[in-house]
């Protein structure tokens, strides 16, 4: 059967049809705080669950002991920050106790404002981060926060226009989805990338222990270089078509934007993946890393603190080609030498398909490739 939901409680602050027309005759005259998009998504994601058990933006006490336990003010884990910010001049007359809309380009929710409280923008870029470098996008990202702080309840009154409807299951659906298949087990995979062998390799090891795959891409902003949304999901889409037995795999999005947190953020998309009704959760190399800031493996060390985590995480070492053992292998699985291995850079694959060439067969499926070269320019610019 799929998971527990984090925390217990499988999260719902959607309002209902009859309560949302009441709350569109009365949102105009609340005092407005407008939210970007990262906020925005936060939003949706904690109102249909994905961010169970929140039910709101963190209040003090939940923030800092985020920051410094990893954990929220009753205990449980939780290892990323998800915050409301404002400028001092933005926040007008808005006062603890106060209901007020959170508007993204047109009013999509109210708020119970329970607290409004400052923070130090340094301590949080390195609690969480690990780094206040400014080479690090997300220091940048909390450095240009408001120095303030809104935390409180909020219910979703418009939701966001998905662009992906599609590939579009919150959690309720997800694990109508999983019972449906008669899934016990369910193995759950985060991307931001098309797939090469060893994601295939991974995935394929992972679903020959479980009922089902929960292939679930990050869908929204992302740094220069990556793959865009569209291509990720024809890679994918091509992929499940010719390579997996059919309803073994689930193929849904998930809106979120990447703070390239490394280990925290590792346990945090574990966390999310919980929600969706995973029972096993796919840790690989350098996950949700950038760059050099955080060891190859850091993401999967830092699980030895959760033992209370509620997902079992599986850990996986670089997969690569052997020419000896003719397939798809990692270091124990393979005892040949670095001369028989064929090593998968994500530079050449990036480098090969922006030329419209096709990488080895060794290193990505033709009909992976062939689908990616047809749009032209695949990545994020």
């Amino acid at each position: 059967m799929p998971s527990r939901p984090h925390g217990g409680i499988l999260v719902n602050r959607v309002a209902t049809s009859s309560r949302a027309e009441r709350i569109r005759d009365e949102i105009n005259e609340l005092q407005k705080v407008s939210l970007d998009e990262t906020s925005a998504v936060d939003l949706e994601n904690i109102a249909r669950g994905v961010y169970s058990p929140l039910q709101g933006f963190m209040v003090r006490e939940d923030f800092e002991s985020v920051l410094l336990n990893m954990r929220l003010a009753n205990d449980v884990p939780w290892t990323i920050p998800i915050v409301l910010d404002v400028k001092r001049d933005e926040l007008g007359e808005i006062s603890e106790g106060d209901e007020i809309a959170l508007t993204y380009k047109s009013p999509i929710a109210t708020m119970e404002v329970e607290e409004i409280f400052g923070y130090d923008k340094k301590e949080m870029a390195e609690r969480v981060l690990g780094t206040s470098s400014p080479e690090h996008p997300w220091v940048r990202k909390i450095m240009e926060m408001g120095d303030l702080m809104i935390g409180g309840r909020i219910t979703l009154v418009n939701p966001l226009q998905s662009p992906y409807p599609e590939y579009t299951l919150w959690p309720h659906e997800t694990r109508i989805l999983f019972r449906e298949r008669g899934w016990r087990y369910i193995v759950g995979f985060q991307t931001r990338n098309a797939p090469h062998m060893g994601h295939e390799a991974i995935q394929k090891t992972a679903l020959a222990i479980a009922d089902g795959l929960f292939i679930n891409p990050v869908i929204g902003r992302k740094k220069a270089g990556d793959f865009r949304d569209d291509v990720i999901l024809s890679a994918y889409k091509v992929l499940i078509e010719n390579y997996f037995p059919r309803d073994t795999v689930a193929l849904v999005i998930l809106r979120y934007e990447m703070r390239y947190a490394g280990p925290r953020e590792a346990v945090h998309h574990a966390i999310m993946r919980k929600n969706y009704g995973c029972t096993h959760f796919i840790v690989g190399r350098d996950h949700a890393g950038i760059g050099d800031f955080y060891p190859p493996y850091a993401a999967q060390e830092i699980f030895k603190q959760f033992p209370d985590l509620g997902i079992t995480p599986l850990f996986f070492r670089e997969f690569f080609y052997c020419k000896k053992c003719i397939g798809m292998v990692n270091e124990k699985t393979c005892p040949h030498s670095e001369d028989d291995r064929i090593r998968i850079s994500g530079t050449m694959v990036r480098k090969s398909l922006e030329e419209g060439k096709m990488p080895p067969a060794e290193v990505m499926r033709p009909e992976v490739a062939r689908a990616i070269i047809s749009f032209g320019d695949p990545f994020v610019r």
